[in-house]
């Protein structure tokens, strides 16, 4: 489980420079004493200081994926341009509008400014950089590549995020069919059919069956809604619990999200482009192939896929070359362990690895479109089929009067 990094406090200060020039800003620290410390190792003399005050609403927004890949493309771009590391921090820090963010940011630019190495700074905040990003950025600060390494990241994290955005478009969107239809008929169980039943209670005939079960339907959903709701929010409850607690019944919900028609190809392609582009970045970084399987492992996205790896870790420590070992799995298609093969034997592996990541991303894309184009007219008749079939139940009496009368 990650650790919790140390919470700081920010602060407002002012004093005067080496110069005797009066300046003013903020500062992190876990304290006011620390605070002051970090404010004269600066070359600032603090004449006061004091703890800014949080704003009553929306101050600590939660850091996302989103944001980090923003802040790398950030960072790699102020290195680009020439701009000293702890002065990026300070301009993206302060620019940043996710006040969480910018706390992070400008706690890291503290520890940089006291001595530690960017990559020893991002370790306290494991749950934001992975193992993957704090290697790099060492490797990129060991080798003197740096501007590299934030290159690399940042066009990794935008296409992970990237596809992660899709896959999850692809899951999203059946889903809010269920619930729009959901809700439809539950307003018109609750609130419209009470109103035909009242009706209809004064025709001295029989109801139709379509009609008496939507009656009856109606009324439990009024006497018992609250009930339903409750099973509803247990059910989401349950699942989140064991999926987090759980790995047998993550393993279980990935398994069975494999097997799904059209989901379970997208959520296969996309491990794969997950697996082939974490591999590639920890390949041209020249991270060791048993090392960099670590990393690759937990950011498959699929726990079936995550298993692989490791698997596959054991077997290339042994000395089996990284195709077969791909192979035996029994999860990659023939195309990706060829195209593997031919890198290895030609000693390209990170440039085979792109090709397979940039078509394996290409056909999530081209999918999750063409499930979008398909779910469209699947709503319309998912919808048509639940209100249309109540709106012919209530009327079929209606229809019928005329032989009562």
């Amino acid at each position: 489980m990650a650790k919790k990094p140390v919470e700081k406090i920010e602060f407002t200060y002012q004093g005067t420079d080496r110069k005797g020039k009066r300046v003013t800003g903020e500062i992190f620290a876990l304290n006011e004493t620390l605070a002051k410390g970090a404010l004269r190792k600066q070359g600032i003399n603090p004449l006061r200081i004091k703890k800014k005050p949080q704003p009553l609403f929306g101050g600590n927004a939660k850091i996302k994926p989103a944001d980090i890949a923003i802040f790398s493309r950030q960072m790699a771009t102020m290195m680009k341009s020439g701009v000293p590391l702890v002065q990026s921090f300070d301009i993206i820090g302060l620019g940043h509008d996710n006040k969480s963010m910018q706390k992070m940011i400008l706690a890291i630019k503290v520890e940089v400014e006291g001595g530690a190495t960017f990559a020893d700074a991002l370790k306290k905040y494991p749950m934001y950089f992975d193992d993957l990003f704090v290697n790099l950025i060492n490797a990129g600060e060991q080798s003197g590549a740096l501007e590299t390494m934030l290159d690399k990241l940042a066009t990794y994290k935008e296409k992970t995020e990237a596809l992660k955005a899709k896959v999850k478009k692809a899951m999203t969107y059946p889903i809010s069919v269920l619930v729009v239809a959901f809700v439809v008929t539950a307003i018109l169980l609750i609130f419209v059919v009470p109103q035909f039943a009242e009706v209809f209670s004064g025709f001295g005939a029989e109801l139709p069956a379509p009609t008496l079960f939507v009656v009856a339907l109606s009324e439990g959903m009024q006497a018992y809604w609250w009930i339903f709701v409750i099973a509803i929010g247990a059910s989401i409850w349950s699942y989140k619990h064991m999926h987090a607690k759980s790995a047998n019944f993550r393993k279980m919900v990935d398994k069975i999200t494999l097997r799904v028609p059209i989901i379970g190809e997208i959520s296969t392609k996309s491990a794969i482009a997950r697996y082939a582009r974490t591999l590639e970045t920890m390949s041209v970084a020249g991270v060791p192939l048993v090392e960099a399987m670590d990393s690759v492992a937990g950011a498959t996205g699929n726990i079936l896929f995550q298993e692989a790896t490791l698997e596959i870790k054991k077997e290339i420590s042994g000395g089996t070359q990284l195709q077969t070992s791909m192979k035996s799995c029994g999860l990659f298609p023939n195309m990706v362990i060829q195209m593997v093969s031919i890198g290895e034997e030609a000693g390209s592996l990170d440039a085979m690895l792109s090709k397979v990541a940039d078509f394996y991303e290409a056909e999530v894309d081209n999918m999750v479109d063409n499930l979008t184009t398909l779910m469209e007219p699947l709503i319309m008749a998912v919808l048509g089929v639940l209100v249309g079939g109540l709106i012919v139940a209530m009327y079929l009496p209606i229809f019928q009067l005329g032989n009562v009368i």
